[in-house]
């Protein structure tokens, strides 16, 4: 089945938008969320919210992403979508399309040298609040996880911006159930440099 045509690994889609994800995660699976301030003011919101619509916690995290363009809209789960379920293209001030729920990309993260893990992704919904922005992606066939990652913006009274991680996750397979240790290390350190990637100087 092509990717594109695929539905997402797991059964709880849009999950991590649940108040109580850490105290109830989906059964069999590990839930996280970590928060950090990533700066001030309306220029520095506007600037992470653009980043995260467009990839760029990924992009400026390691990874490539490779869109992978549907003959048809991949099938999304209509229950999952919160905040805004268009599917009309929006686009950033430098003319980068935003995501929108149904797009669907293969994340080629680095390993070691030419190694690297392909881990094919679902935009499953959009948050889209006046101080509050963000998506969500789902994992398919093929990804070392199965679950759900949100990457959302926000802003609050004092105009400190934040960006918050949540996520549920599982290995996707034996094979990556035989390296879990690993695999979450490496999770953790992907959280981190997410937490860490709209922090510095706005482009």
């Amino acid at each position: 089945m092509p990717i594109w045509l695929a539905p997402v690994t797991y059964g709880a889609v849009g999950a991590t938008q649940a108040p109580d994800l850490l105290r109830y995660p989906p059964a069999g699976y590990r839930a996280i969320e970590r928060t950090a301030r990533i700066g001030h003011g309306a220029a520095r919101f506007e600037y992470a919210c653009v980043a995260a619509l467009t990839w760029g916690i990924q992009k400026r995290s390691g990874f490539r992403i490779q869109s992978i363009e549907a003959p048809i809209e991949a099938p999304i789960e209509p229950d999952a979508l919160s905040g805004s379920s268009r599917r009309e293209a929006l686009y950033g001030p430098d003319g980068t399309q935003y995501l929108r729920p149904g797009d669907t990309a293969q994340l080629v993260i680095p390993v070691i040298g030419p190694i690297v893990i392909r881990a094919p992704a679902r935009v499953v919904y959009l948050i889209d609040e006046p101080n509050r922005k963000g998506f969500a992606y789902g994992t398919l066939p093929g990804h070392p996880e199965d679950g759900e990652e949100a990457f959302i913006v926000s802003q609050r009274e004092d105009e400190s911006v934040w960006l918050t991680i949540r996520a549920f996750s599982r290995p996707s397979s034996r094979k990556w159930w035989a390296v879990y240790p690993a695999l979450r290390i490496a999770q953790e350190l992907y959280t981190r440099r997410y937490l860490g990637a709209l922090a510095g100087p706005i482009e």
